[in-house]
């Protein structure tokens, strides 16, 4: 069987900045993804997230990125995805649903299914979305209401006329509040005092939110997102949630799930129809386990402290859109580490360097 240089596992926005890369210096790859369409996690979003609602989509290398328009973000940015494999020629298959990467002496075999690729090194580009973070509290399986978590979020229509909790103290529980309040009854619980934002979020403060997730991937911990240490902001279309109040009347979280609602420590009880799980996700890293990626402590350690994209367990391994890099902006940025770091190893280990080539050829 053919052995490739190099495989890109997943098409999001990592997955195709790290394709681009490898392209223009020549390293042969494929990119495997496991949707049936281009657009990554996006194509998945609720039909009422629009371009205006994200948080940004940053432009793929040599692009520009949809406007901030009232256009559907589900199908804009699967939209721009699409072009963007055509336009540069990205050798993307897919579906091709991953189930495990083994070494077979030292070729590293991708498995999906009957089918196998074999490579000399890969790339991980597989982000979060297929690994939704539910947590149990006792009774929730005697919940005769809704439970859907951020990931089967039907929009916000779906819940007009009922009493929602929505559970969490991120970006998501504050935007599903943001649009729910104005329309229905809603309850918010979080573990810990959400965290506000009251100064304008500068480059020199987005930079020091991501040196402290680098510091964890840095010392082998499990990554949190780079959100999770921003701080929470209010944008102009959660203002009528503010004025509502709904962001001052934050609840602790409950101790139990009855049938028709939640009972907190103090025995208070609150009746509400459904329960949105704003929890998170996890790295969708599990078919890595083969290789033995894991510290001790639980997460995959990057090399440069951090900044960099290479496991420090095997070197040839790239974890792109993992811990610092889990941004639009961030994936970029890692791809192209990424792609140079596959090169790097190819030349010390494979074949003599590749040269990197002039803007906008490829070999």
């Amino acid at each position: 069987m053919d052995i490739l240089d190099s495989i890109v596992i997943g098409a999001g926005q990592a997955g195709l900045s790290s394709s681009y890369h490898l392209r223009r210096l020549g390293v042969r790859h494929v990119v495997l993804d496991s949707d049936e369409r281009p657009g990554g996690a996006w194509q998945h979003r609720w039909d009422a997230l629009t371009m205006q609602d994200v948080h940004g989509v940053a432009e793929l290398p040599g692009s520009v990125p949809p406007p901030r328009t009232a256009a559907r973000a589900n199908r804009a940015v699967p939209s721009y995805f699409a072009d963007y494999e055509r336009v540069h020629d990205l050798p993307v298959i897919r579906p091709v649903q991953v189930d495990r990467v083994t070494d077979d002496d030292g070729i590293l075999v991708v498995h999906a299914g009957e089918r196998t690729w074999r490579s000399h090194t890969l790339i991980n580009a597989t982000g979060t979305w297929t690994q939704p973070f539910l947590p149990h509290y006792p009774g929730m399986e005697t919940f005769l209401g809704e439970q859907l978590h951020t990931v089967d979020y039907p929009g916000p229509e779906h819940f007009r006329g009922k009493r929602v909790l929505v559970v969490g103290g991120g970006a998501s529980a504050v935007q599903f509040l943001g649009a729910l309040a104005p329309i229905t009854d809603v309850l918010w619980a979080t573990r810990t005092p959400p965290v506000w934002r009251t100064d304008d979020f500068t480059p020199e403060a987005g930079a020091a939110a991501v040196a402290l997730v680098e510091q964890r991937v840095a010392q082998g911990l499990a990554p949190r997102s780079v959100v999770s240490v921003t701080g929470l902001m209010l944008r102009p279309q959660e203002q009528e949630a503010a004025r509502l109040g709904v962001y001052d009347a934050r609840r602790p979280m409950f101790q139990r799930i009855e049938p028709d609602g939640v009972r907190w420590a103090d025995g208070s009880f609150e009746r509400v129809d459904a329960i949105l799980w704003a929890t998170g996700f996890r790295p969708a890293i599990g078919h890595l386990a083969p290789l033995h990626l894991r510290s001790e402590l639980g997460g995959i350690q990057l090399d440069r402290n951090g900044r960099g994209t290479t496991a420090v367990k095997d070197p040839r391994i790239q974890l792109v859109g993992y811990g610092p890099s889990a941004s639009t902006i961030g994936a970029n940025r890692a791809g192209r580490t990424a792609a140079r770091g596959v090169r790097q190893w190819l030349g010390a280990h494979v074949v003599s360097p590749v040269p990197e080539l002039v803007e906008g050829t490829r070999r």
